[in-house]
């Protein structure tokens, strides 16, 4: 089994920072992209940003220059700062992750962390 746990959501004002963390644990032969998605009442999933096992990384136009996607491979974990926050970047943020266990390659997802930004 493999599990995904997030953290580092909250309530911030307009203009302020937080920083999510997710850890992927289990039976993990490799990780491959990892990623954060974002879901919004009423609207669909959408990307915010990829990194592959690299360290390469890909953003949304809307967070780009706001938002930085890292990763530590020995942790097995990825994080999403998020500065200069706006109210429309209110969502359910979601970890995302391509992991190897054996021979097969599978999307694992996290349950989501809240992050609501007051204007």
């Amino acid at each position: 089994q493999v599990q995904l746990v997030e953290s580092g959501g909250g309530l911030v004002q307009a203009g302020g920072s937080l920083r999510l963390s997710c850890a992927a644990s289990g039976s993990i032969s490799s990780i491959n992209a990892m990623g954060w998605y974002r879901q919004a009442p009423e609207k669909q999933r959408e990307l915010v940003a990829t990194v592959n096992s690299g360290g390469s990384a890909n953003y949304a136009d809307s967070v780009k220059g706001r938002f930085t996607i890292s990763r530590d491979n020995a942790k097995n974990t990825v994080y999403l700062q998020m500065n200069s926050l706006k109210p429309e970047d209110t969502a359910v943020y979601y970890c995302q992750s391509d992991i190897t266990r054996g021979r097969l390659t599978f999307s694992y997802w996290g349950e989501g962390t809240q992050v609501t930004v007051s204007s």
